[in-house]
């Protein structure tokens, strides 16, 4: 009977050990709520002005990067920085104006008529840059 009590208080002792440890594990405790997003209503959210966006002052960089370009005579490397930046910002007037100066030093005076058209769509609130766009127009127009 002393091996049974001997076996039975061993695994008494092993049953209350074991319980005594489970006790001291930590219970998961649930994830804090997000909180909540704030509330925006339709009259505060405003676009963003076209001067003020990554992709018009990202587009506008380009554009200088092509005049400067196309100052030092490297025509088709202007080309393909204006095209990159057309792709940016479509809105982009300086843009087109430039493409036209590019393809008139190329001597494709129909590639310059059109980009100056679109560059007098973009550009007609901007009486400094229609001025600069009539010019332009002439002298494609002499060619």
């Amino acid at each position: 009977m002393s091996k049974t009590c001997s076996r039975a208080s061993r695994y008494a002792i092993l049953f209350f050990m074991s319980l005594a440890l489970s006790a001291c594990a930590i219970a998961p405790q649930p994830s804090p709520a997000p909180p909540p997003s704030p509330v925006v209503l339709e009259r505060d959210r405003t676009p963003p002005r076209p001067d003020e966006s990554p992709r018009a002052v990202a587009s506008l960089r380009l554009t200088e990067q092509a005049r400067v370009l196309l100052e030092s005579g490297k025509v088709d490397e202007a080309i393909t920085a204006l095209e990159r930046a057309m792709n940016v910002n479509p809105s982009n007037g300086q843009n087109y104006y430039y493409l036209a100066e590019a393809w008139l030093k190329k001597g494709n005076s129909s590639q310059a008529r059109e980009f100056n058209r679109l560059a007098a769509m973009y550009l007609k609130d901007e009486p400094d840059w229609m001025s600069r766009v009539k010019d332009q127009q002439e002298r494609i127009r002499i060619r």
